[in-house]
């Protein structure tokens, strides 16, 4: 009997049938995803886009979903999953049970394999590029019926054996554009989702992809990876452990954001020198104490803290460029240490520890993952403040809230996009 590959194996995983209630699920991350391409309407990149052969609607939904970095995120795969598997399935015409249900596998793949990376390819690769491959591609094969999510799996399993071989085979994406100033991480979406298409196509069609491109001798783990670590098939679908970003900045900030309001509630001030103690990769991310750009603020623990300082709960306008100078001293205030503690819980959960006058807050886990869930009120009221950030009226939040929770029309969720983005 010949060895069953991992890709086969997630094929399996990803053939079961979608219930209601991950349906429902997926339905709220649809509806943070439109609030966060909406909140980029009028970003910087938008703007370059518009009038060149980018800016089509079905072009900038790629561009903008991750630009605000309100997106979605996996822990303990280190990744953003709306951005990539949103724009991967409206292209279909199907109905919205037949789209959600192809989300929850997409969301299945990329997680799955995204989980399975270590350290040393998060070192290096942007994971939701990597294993944005992989989930874009099931999405685009794995469809189903509208009702029971239930597939024609001998056709579609060899289909997607396939379609993931071929897309594993380009998977990749450098941090490289963490040390500069440029677009390469919405690139990166961009073409994971433009090329799964294709490569979907192409699986379709008959053209064979390499069933051991994970563990194989020269696959994705051999060259990106030093212990990878086993692949799961759990029986829930992964989409529910998915977290929702409350605040405009890379989650890596997230837990001393939190840490330091809680702070800051408790004490009425902080007034002093804070200390901010957090796991390696908050670090390596997030150790920014002079940021010059948008990006640099948004994933500047020193910044985030000094805008809950100086004044509260973070908005997205304090991670705008003339929030920046202002703020200078209040980072000048702030210390940031990786604490070895903080570092062994993580990546099953994000915490940190904020230091000021004396007094600690320490969080386990930051708002919005499952133990510390935003709840559906929190993920609207979210998207109602990214739409207004957009520029649209709240007549557009009402109609946006209204087709991703209840409608039945997925071709109503991309006219939306057109008028928004057109």
């Amino acid at each position: 009997m010949t060895q069953e590959s991992l890709t086969e194996k997630l094929a399996h995983h990803l053939t079961r049938p979608v219930d209601e209630a991950t349906r429902q699920r997926a339905r709220l991350h649809l509806l943070d995803w439109l609030g966060c391409v909406a909140g980029a309407r009028k970003s910087d990149i938008a703007q370059r886009l518009r009038g060149t052969g980018w800016s089509r609607p079905d072009d900038l939904i790629r561009f903008l979903g991750n630009q605000l970095e309100m997106d979605d995120v996996h822990r303990t795969a280190i990744l953003h999953p709306g951005p990539v598997i949103w724009p991967s399935v409206l292209t279909d015409s199907d109905g919205m049970n037949a789209i959600l249900n192809r989300a929850v596998r997409g969301y299945e793949a990329m997680i799955g394999v995204g989980a399975t990376l270590d350290a040393y390819h998060y070192a290096y690769y942007h994971p939701t590029a990597t294993a944005g491959a992989f989930g874009s591609v099931a999405a685009n094969i794995v469809g189903g019926d509208a009702e029971t999510g239930i597939i024609e799996i001998d056709k579609t399993f060899e289909e997607l054996v396939n379609g993931l071989g071929l897309a594993g085979s380009l998977a990749g994406g450098l941090w490289q554009m963490r040390n500069e100033d440029c677009d390469a991480k919405q690139w990166h979406v961009n073409w994971v989702v433009f090329n799964a298409f294709n490569t979907a196509l192409a699986a379709v069609d008959g053209i064979k992809g390499p069933r051991f491109i994970l563990e194989g001798p020269q696959g994705l783990y051999a060259a990106t990876c030093k212990n990878p670590k086993p692949m799961t098939f759990p029986d829930e679908w992964r989409i529910h452990q998915v977290s929702f970003k409350p605040w405009g900045a890379c989650r890596h900030a997230h837990p001393a954001i939190d840490a330091a309001l809680e702070l800051k509630s408790r004490l009425g001030s902080l007034d002093g020198d804070i200390q901010v103690e957090t796991y390696a990769d908050a670090v390596t991310f997030c150790d920014r104490a002079n940021p010059e750009t948008v990006i640099d603020a948004k994933f500047s623990i020193q910044h985030a803290v000094a805008v809950i300082a100086e004044r509260g709960v973070p908005q997205l306008a304090d991670f705008e460029l003339d929030a920046i100078p202002p703020l200078a001293g209040g980072r000048g205030r702030v210390s940031v240490a990786a604490n070895a503690d903080i570092a062994a819980r993580y990546p099953e959960h994000y915490g940190a520890r904020v230091t000021c006058n004396g007094e600690t807050a320490e969080l386990i886990d930051t708002l919005g993952d499952p133990e510390r869930p935003l709840s559906k009120e929190g993920v609207i009221d979210k998207t109602r403040a990214l739409i207004a950030w957009g520029g649209l009226p709240d007549e557009e939040a009402d109609r946006a809230i209204d087709l991703a929770l209840h409608g039945d029309d997925a071709g109503a969720v991309s006219k939306l996009l057109e008028d928004w983005l057109s």
